[in-house]
């Protein structure tokens, strides 16, 4: 049974192709969208944007 959770656990992946992925969690109150944020990629070693995956 899933939890209402306020912060629930969220994946960025990387819009660049590269399959890599960030962890986080965020605010469902301050944040109800999906989330992008520009963060770095390492396989191809500069900053891109992170979608949120459900």
């Amino acid at each position: 049974m899933a939890r209402k959770e306020v912060r629930p656990i969220i994946k960025l992946r990387s819009t660049a192709g590269t399959g890599y992925t960030y962890v986080t969690r965020k605010n469902r109150r301050n944040d109800p969208d999906r989330v992008v944020l520009r963060k770095d990629d390492p396989v191809v070693r500069r900053h891109v944007d992170f979608r949120e995956e459900r």
